[in-house]
């Protein structure tokens, strides 16, 4: 790699600039360029021209408001250790990685240290978090491109499989896998090592050693229960992704161990009549609220807003059992059936629950707001207080509606109005602020007494809702900004702008639906609301704001601050659900450092550096609680529509690809697949830029958003599998959008013709 110089010239070349940008990777933007260059006043708005050509040639790529080359990976990553190397050094790639934005995925050579610590040494199917520095070399040439050293090992290669006892006549059986990826590597298992377990029994087992010839052995560990139960189907994810759900003893001993505080401390605020509002079936409740209006006469029509959130960070002392416990887990995992918390149930549902009518320990922000909703000021305090009632979100809207009960008659005048017009400033507040503003419902499956499903509902979107959410994202903003004035370190909920590929796939998008995405010039989250605004109420609406969707990053946790690109915020920090979040108890001990609260702050060797590592362990289990909460819906709804198979549905195309096309079903939410073989009469190829298959001849486009009618032919449940056959014709698409789609360098899949119902898929 070229190294950077200093240079007489009155101006850098772009190879300079390459240079010094490769030189510090992740580590240079707009004014570290300028200083090193001298760039002054009108210079830099040339320098700022200069880099966006750059960019559009691909030369470079904005992330976190720093620029690298292009796939660069940022100086801390998670990544699995696939394999070693011909000198037989550790070779691993990033665990998440978007081979269609980013090229080829990169590899890291890892460094063997001389003296290595029980938690650095590593092993292939390890996943560990790693410090990286680019190579400058080929890897394409069987070099790595990348140097890493492990700071964490986040999990061990797995000695365990999971999956389906089948037993055999002869005795023992075979374990059939429950992983997607594995089905067909089936498992013998000898009949002494079957741990009795019965046909049909998720089972989990250890692979033993095996020679060259016959099937792979395994070993019984544990019997989980029947696959007939839908319960099983939150315990295959559970198993699956590793999801810690056994707190060990000497967290339990803590927890049990914990006694409801004193006044000692804290200000007493037990007379201030905060409330909760939470889901119906919420069992924790770790934030209440509070509104008035504020006397002072310098501030006509303001409001004096109160969040006081579960003082979690009196119980999980740093460096506690129950601390590493809940590092560990990052965050509570939800299922329809069941949750994993974070913490155990003594803290999570008992001492930091704000029950009403109950003495509670909690951190509150007292915040000051004018007429137009803008923040004024904002304070911090730790307090005792003592709920004035438990509210569900409908009960409040019911109540401001004219519609109370014996729990909110009392409250709507002093408490519930109060709450409302402060809400009415804050929605004037974030109107002027234009936060990206997506209308893409939730689904939430209903589940009988016994388990199994009920049906799926969509919950209304209601006002309570939206109020809960704005006084959230006003205290968090308040955490940030004073853990940024005493300099304190914290971990920020960040959310980076779409890279410059996916709003390059956005844009010849939406030239195919006749919609302008402007190019050039920042990048702000209202450009994406004016196209949003254009289609509501029309029949692309849902397909739009599918795209927009994905065209986004995905936000996550970091030390470093840049920003929260989708609520259109300069500085953000999760402060308000430290049960169930490991980055808000963080944040909760930077405050009470910040504010002397006490000598349970956070440590002071928790720098900059260790957060780092802290923000990408959270967000990994983050992502995978996420992926486990949506294999979980997808197994519990192909259970429920197993019986089902012949039934015609109606839905939406959610999804297309080379192999075919994904189909969401009206009411359930299912999703499910179309192959691409089963699609028509003709030769059918994928458009990227249209998001749709179009057929070659004849031009029948089926295409992303589009409605469509499928009959069911095929269920999986284990594997939360849906298998479709495609009822509906296509829509014929003009010459002008044809032109489009047919542009030069898009992939196309060709096929030979089929019938319109192909053969089962194997």
């Amino acid at each position: 790699m070229a190294q950077y110089k200093p240079t007489a010239s009155p101006f850098p070349t772009k190879e300079e600039i390459l240079a010094f940008i490769g030189d510090k990777p992740g580590k240079a933007g707009v004014r570290e360029i300028a200083r090193a260059f001298n760039l002054k006043n009108e210079r830099r708005a040339e320098l700022k021209r200069v880099l966006r050509e750059l960019a559009d040639d691909g030369h470079i790529e904005s992330r976190r408001k720093k620029l690298l080359h292009p796939g660069a990976l940022p100086s801390v990553t998670l990544a699995d250790i696939t394999g070693r190397d011909r000198d037989g050094e550790l070779i691993a790639t990033p665990t998440e990685w978007d081979t269609e934005t980013r090229g080829a995925v990169p590899t890291i050579r890892i460094a063997t240290p001389r003296k290595a610590r029980p938690h650095e040494v590593a092993g292939v199917g390890d996943r560990a978090l790693l410090r990286v520095e680019e190579t400058g070399e080929d890897a394409a040439g069987g070099e790595a491109a990348y140097s890493g050293r492990v700071i964490k090992i986040i999990d061990k290669a797995k000695v365990r499989a999971l999956g389906i006892f089948r037993g055999l006549p002869s005795g023992g059986g075979r374990l059939v896998p429950i992983d997607k990826k594995q089905l067909g590597r089936e498992l013998a298992i000898p009949r002494d090592a079957t741990k009795d377990a019965q046909d049909g029994d998720l089972i989990a087992v250890s692979v033993q050693r095996h020679s060259r010839l016959g099937m792979p052995t395994a070993r019984v560990e544990e019997r989980l229960g029947s696959i007939k139960s839908e319960r099983a189907v939150s315990i295959i994810a559970i198993h699956a992704h590793d999801i810690p759900h056994v707190f060990p003893v000497a967290a339990e001993a803590e927890a049990h161990a914990a006694q409801p505080v004193g006044l000692a401390g804290r200000e007493d605020w037990r007379r201030l009549p905060l409330v909760t509002i939470d889901p119906l079936d919420a069992k924790d409740h770790d934030d209440a609220v509070h509104a008035a209006p504020d006397p002072d006469p310098a501030n006509p029509g303001g409001h004096i807003l109160t969040v006081a959130i579960a003082d979690v960070a009196h119980y999980v002392r740093p460096g506690s059992a129950l601390d590493r416990e809940a590092l560990k887990r990052g965050n509570s995992v939800y299922f329809p059936d069941r949750v994993v918390p974070m913490l155990p149930e003594r803290i999570s549902n008992n001492l930091c629950s704000l029950r009403a009518g109950e003495d509670r320990a909690a951190l509150a922000v007292r915040m000051v707001i004018g007429k137009d909703g803008r923040k004024h000021s904002h304070t911090f305090h730790r307090v005792l207080m003592k709920s004035a009632a438990k509210l569900n979100y409908q009960q409040a809207q019911a109540a401001v509606g004219g519609r109370t009960d014996e729990d909110t008659g009392p409250l709507l005048d002093a408490v519930l109005r109060p709450l409302y017009d402060a809400y009415e400033a804050l929605k004037r507040a974030r109107d002027a602020r234009g936060p990206l503003d997506l209308d893409l419902p939730e689904r939430k499956i209903m589940l009988k007494a016994d388990g199994t499903v009920d049906r799926v509902i969509t919950p209304e979107r209601l006002e309570s809702h939206r109020l809960i959410e704005e006084f959230m994202i006003l205290a968090n903003v308040a955490a940030a900004e004073t853990l940024e004035k005493a300099r304190v370190p914290l971990v920020y909920r960040v959310h980076d702008e779409p890279s410059l590929e996916k709003i390059e796939a956005l844009r010849q998008f939406l030239e195919t639906l006749h919609i302008s995405l402007p190019k050039g010039g920042a990048l702000r989250a209202e450009q994406f609301n004016r196209i949003l605004d254009r289609v509501r109420g029309t029949d692309i609406e849902t397909l739009v704001n599918e795209v927009v969707l994905r065209s986004q990053a995905q936000a996550e946790y970091a030390a470093e601050n840049y920003g929260h690109f989708g609520l259109n915020l300069r500085r953000y920090a999760h402060f308000t659900s430290p049960i169930r979040r490991y980055a808000d108890l963080i944040v909760h001990r930077g405050l009470i450092r910040a504010r002397g609260f006490g000598d349970d702050g956070l440590p002071e060797s928790q720098d900059v550096a260790a957060l780092t590592e802290i923000g990408a362990q959270i967000s990994a289990a983050e992502r995978r609680a996420m992926k486990a909460e949506r294999e979980t819906n997808d197994r519990l709804i192909a259970h429920f529509l197993s019986d089902r198979i012949g039934a015609t549905f109606e839905g939406r195309i959610s999804g297309v690809t080379r192999a075919g096309l994904f189909i969401k079903l009206d009411g359930t939410g299912a999703d499910g697949f179309v192959p691409a073989r089963t699609i028509g009469h003709e030769f059918f190829r994928y458009e990227e830029a249209m998001h749709a298959m179009v057929g070659s001849h004849s031009g029948e486009t089926h295409r992303l958003g589009d409605r469509v009618t499928v009959t069911l032919v095929e269920a999986a449940p284990v594997a939360g599998a849906l298998r479709f056959e495609l009822l509906s014709e296509g829509r014929i698409v003009t010459g002008a959008q044809r032109r489009v789609s047919n542009r030069p360098g898009k992939t196309k899949h060709e096929r030979p013709p089929k019938k319109r119902y192909g053969k089962r898929g194997r």
